[in-house]
């Protein structure tokens, strides 16, 4: 009999460091169940904690004390008792486990600590039938997304059904002055389940409180379990009103497919419209993505847009390997009206496109192409909407070379088609070089080359958008331009005052003459504006379309003074002089003579929260502004303010605006307090003497709750006739209760 018990002795384990493996006991019917994580690629979901939880896993605990009852079979644990299976940790005062009926007791300050990080408390906790289900009392739980849960008792069955009673639900937090005040907001219910298997909570019988009074009362709730990131299931509706609609009500219904892909259906139903669908899709692949959003309803609109409309936004983008990827944008729709009147973003124009791209670190990239346009106004004549297929282009950039100068080289071609207008060809090849260099008096020299080679080919030049004289054009341009660039930055102290510098700076530059381009078809190098940005440009063109020639010198004179805080002011100058006069450039562009306009800029930031920019070009004989463009931004916490202001008159004739442009705009930011903040913005005509629009937003956020309004205003050009911008009304109102739901309403 040595070394064996007797019938009915116990075995009595003192210390910490009592350890005991249990191989029967599953932790899991304590807690709410683990989040399912979206996968990035596709393949099954993944239990949180990234590992597999294995029910059968041994139990493994550590007590003060643990006593073995070998007459009654029982295991009692006491004092700091912590239990672990898996990634799962259970704590208790007291633990006993009856190894005949397989039920098992916590008991005080009962603890369970989940993968997902989830956390649950218990005054006591029962469990049995193979320890999957039980019966727990004072139950209260710290979920997912800040979630907290309390019931007066739960009962587990089924290994994952948790019925629970009398049952609070809030993402708050409590007041820290206050703790015994009620949370900002909270379910309360009669009764609530956990469906772990669907990663559901359903309320019965349950009412919103807000700060403690009951708002809103509904027989039956359900949302996502809050360790869910992803689930489907009804969205919640949106209401609003327009004027085109009537009254309106969006319920989107939201289908998680896959851990890879998913679905947003939303249906809108109105007084005065049929009803609409408008449809999101996500996909996620091992190489890539999708997105597409689109709808089908009225057109509305003049009569002459009666009938079926719709629009598609998608694109998507694919990794062939390390260097090369693939993708395409498509986006269409019936037309701007439209969108509008279902509320979608309406730009002026559309794009698509399908392309291939490679990449070779920073040295080297290549592109192909195709591209389609289309116009969204009434006005536009979709004939002359082009075609571009094929695209390519293509640049390396050599290395720093043994003189210390620095090649690029690029390589371009596309072929444009349009049913009513310019046909257009052409391939392009342009090399650039810059070479600095610093001699011992501290002058900065920048040798500075350019060439270009390009062969074009048009047709229907005498029809839009060229209007040139003759019908064709088959030829090739060659054009160099080489520059040598001097400036000499001379520096001094100024003491307690920082630093100051003046920079005087000469470019001459110098090619052959391109003589007059009308005849040349204008694709890429219409909207040109002349300003400091380009002032030392070789070719101020932004494409390839335009050449600029012949010689001219480039001046400038920088002056900028270096506070000791960090902050300056800073100014800047220039102008261009020609050798001949080319009609290149446009009548009003600031380049049309011998001598350009004057260009410069000053800007001045002398503190951290207050900065200060003003560009401008203006004309070379009497100063007067051609273009002026000024930015004040002053952010003193917690209030920031800017304030811009913009005159222009058109620099080219084909632009579709033709007047002068002279408006002020503003805008507000403010954080009021913690959780409040507010902001306005605003956009006045002077030429016209009308607002042009106008907004202002009040949100407020914390950990649980979001409140959002906003309200927008764009105001028609009654002088207008062309229905580019037609005014429009908005007012939004947003309600987010964290881990339940969004309420909106919208009016326009």
């Amino acid at each position: 009999m040595a070394g064996r018990p007797r019938p009915g002795w116990r075995w009595l384990l003192l210390g910490s460091a009592a350890v005991l493996s249990l191989s029967a006991l599953d932790l899991s019917p304590l807690g709410l169940s683990a989040g399912v994580a979206l996968a990035q690629n596709q393949g099954g979901p993944a239990p949180a904690g990234g590992a597999r939880q294995d029910g059968n896993a041994p139990v493994t605990f550590t007590a003060e004390e643990v006593e073995y009852d070998q007459e009654k079979n029982l295991v009692i644990a006491r004092g700091a008792v912590e239990a672990w299976q898996n990634e799962r940790i259970l704590r208790a005062d007291r633990f006993t486990y009856d190894r005949n009926t397989g039920i098992a007791v916590a008991e005080g300050n009962v603890q369970l600590l989940q993968p997902d990080g989830q956390v649950l408390f218990a005054d006591r906790a029962e469990l049995s039938a193979n320890l999957r289900d039980g019966v727990v009392e004072g139950l209260k739980a710290r979920l997912a997304q800040n979630g907290k849960l309390v019931a007066n008792g739960a009962r587990r069955t089924d290994g994952s059904i948790l019925d629970m009673t009398r049952v609070l639900y809030s993402a708050c937090d409590l007041c820290a002055d206050d703790p015994q005040a009620p949370p900002l907001w909270q379910l309360r219910a009669r009764l609530a389940t956990q469906d772990q298997a669907e990663k559901r909570l359903r309320y019965h019988d349950a009412s919103l409180l807000v700060d403690g009074f009951p708002v809103f009362y509904t027989p039956y709730l359900s949302h996502p379990d809050p360790s869910v990131p992803r689930q489907s299931g009804f969205l919640t509706p949106t209401l609003g009103s327009s004027s085109f609609l009537g009254g309106f009500v969006e319920t989107p219904y939201y289908w998680a497919i896959d851990p890879s892909q998913e679905l947003t259906l939303t249906p809108t139903f109105s007084t005065k419209q049929d009803p609409a669908l408008g449809a999101i899709y996500r996909r996620r692949f091992n190489s890539g993505e999708i997105q597409a959003s689109g709808s089908l309803g009225e057109r509305g609109g003049a009569a002459s847009e009666d009938g079926l409309g719709g629009h598609i936004y998608s694109k998507g983008v694919f990794a062939l390997d390390e260097h090369w990827r693939t993708g395409f944008n498509l986006n269409r729709a019936s037309s701007q009206a439209y969108l509008r009147a279902w509320r979608y973003p309406a730009p002026r124009e559309l794009s698509s496109d399908a392309y291939l791209e490679g990449f070779w670190g920073s040295e080297s990239y290549v592109r192909i192409d195709g591209r389609a346009y289309q116009g969204l106004s009434v006005n536009d004549d979709v004939s002359q909407t082009p075609v571009v297929l094929p695209n390519l282009f293509a640049d390396h950039a050599v290395g720093r070379d043994r003189f210390g100068g620095y090649l690029t080289t690029d390589a371009s071609a596309f072929a444009l088609y349009r049913d009513k207008g310019t046909d257009t060809r052409r391939l392009a090849t342009r090399f650039t070089y810059e070479l600095p260099k610093i001699d011992r008096w501290g002058d900065v020299w920048t040798l500075r080359a350019q060439g270009d080679l390009i062969g074009r080919s048009a047709d229907d030049l005498s029809m839009a958008p060229n209007y040139a004289s003759s019908s064709s054009y088959n030829d090739v341009d060659a054009n160099i331009r080489m520059a040598l660039d001097w400036r000499l930055p001379m520096a001094r102290s100024a003491g307690d005052y920082g630093t100051q510098l003046i920079e005087p700076r000469v470019q001459f530059v110098t090619g052959p003459a391109m003589g007059r381009q009308s005849l040349i078809a204008n694709e890429d190098s219409i909207d040109f504006e002349f300003s400091d940005a380009n002032l030392f440009s070789l070719n101020r063109f932004p494409g390839r379309d335009r050449q600029e020639g012949g010689s001219r010198v480039d001046t400038a004179f920088r002056s900028a003074w270096m506070f000791p805080n960090g902050g300056q002011l800073e100014g800047l100058l220039g102008r261009s002089f020609r050798a001949d006069s080319e009609s290149v450039f446009e009548a009003g562009s600031g380049l049309e003579g011998r001598s350009s306009d004057w260009v410069g800029r000053v800007s001045l930031s002398p503190v951290p929260w207050l900065d200060l920019t003003t560009r401008g070009r203006f004309d070379k004989d009497d100063f007067s502004a051609r273009m002026v463009e000024a930015r004040a931004q002053i952010s003193v916490s917690p209030v920031s303010f800017g304030v811009g202001y913009l005159y222009t008159i058109p620099s080219t004739s084909s632009l579709i605006s033709t007047t002068e442009r002279r408006e002020v705009s503003g805008n507000v930011q403010a954080q009021l307090g913690r959780y409040w903040r507010s902001g306005t913005y605003g956009r006045y005509d002077l030429e016209s003497g009308r607002p042009v629009s106008t907004g202002v937003n009040l949100t407020y956020e914390d950990e649980c709750l979001i409140f959002d309004t906003r309200f927008s205003k764009i105001y028609a050009d009654p002088s207008s006739s062309s229905n580019y911008y037609p005014s429009s009304t908005a007012l939004l109102f947003r309600v987010s209760f964290k881990t339940i739901g969004d309420f909106g309403f919208r009016a326009i």
